[in-house]
């Protein structure tokens, strides 16, 4: 068999491995919206949808790293090639933990529901839904950065992350207030807490993500490094 025919082969495992975790990608960014759906329309069915996707997202994690690690063993990448499976690995990783976040939010609504005082907190469930629009159009961007492997966009993901820190800060002020002026929706505030706390997560899986797209076509690990040696990195 020739080298070139090797050469297509591979090109198109890799496409179809690339397709597969952006199908992965998709799903698990619906999973976010339709969680924070359920959250600011407190719908218990919504809620059990996103709770059994997770089932699905968790399989396409199992059998993209099982095809990933077949891969290897037959073609024994090296260079770029190898960054973007073991990117690739990393990337699905990320995306199922974004998957869970979903379903914790979804449980999350389960609770709130169960608990019949989800009404007065309408404001802050709100203020959640925004944080969660940050955070799906950073995984949304880094999913395109990923297809294009476009360190630009990457880039701007990475600059944009600390706007989603900043709204989790100003949602935990905006928390803290709800349970100090009104003792009974302790509980309730305490469990949006973690919601948000799970929405600046998605953020950082998509910075994460961000990082691993940079390292596949620059070579470079620019995990905790300064915004300035990021930049120099993509020159």
């Amino acid at each position: 068999m020739s080298d070139k025919h090797l050469s297509t082969q591979f090109d198109t495992e890799l496409s179809g491995i690339s397709a597969r975790v952006l199908e992965m990608g998709g799903l698990v960014e619906a999973q976010v919206e339709q969680a924070i759906h359920a959250l600011t329309n407190m719908s218990g069915d919504i809620a059990n949808q996103v709770l059994r996707q997770e089932e699905r997202v968790n399989q396409m994690e199992v059998e993209i790293d099982r095809d990933l690690f077949g891969i290897i063993a037959r073609r024994q990448p090296t260079a770029r090639d190898l960054r973007l499976l073991i990117a690739v690995s990393k990337t699905i990783a990320n995306l199922e933990r974004v998957g869970d976040e979903a379903a914790r939010i979804a449980r999350t609504v389960q609770r709130l529901m169960n608990t019949g005082v989800s009404s007065r907190l309408r404001l802050p469930v709100a203020d959640l839904g925004f944080a969660a629009g940050l955070a799906t159009a950073q995984l949304r961007k880094v999913l395109d950065a990923f297809a294009r492997l476009d360190t630009g966009r990457a880039l701007e993901v990475l600059k944009q992350d600390d706007q989603i820190d900043q709204e989790f800060d100003g949602l935990l002020r905006k928390l803290i207030t709800y349970m100090m002026e009104d003792p009974r929706t302790i509980s309730a505030s305490i469990d949006l807490v973690f919601v948000a706390k799970a929405i600046e997560r998605v953020g950082d899986h998509a910075k994460n993500l961000a990082e691993v797209i940079i390292y596949v076509v620059k070579g470079t690990d620019v995990r905790h490094s300064s915004m300035a040696a990021v930049e120099s990195a993509i020159k």
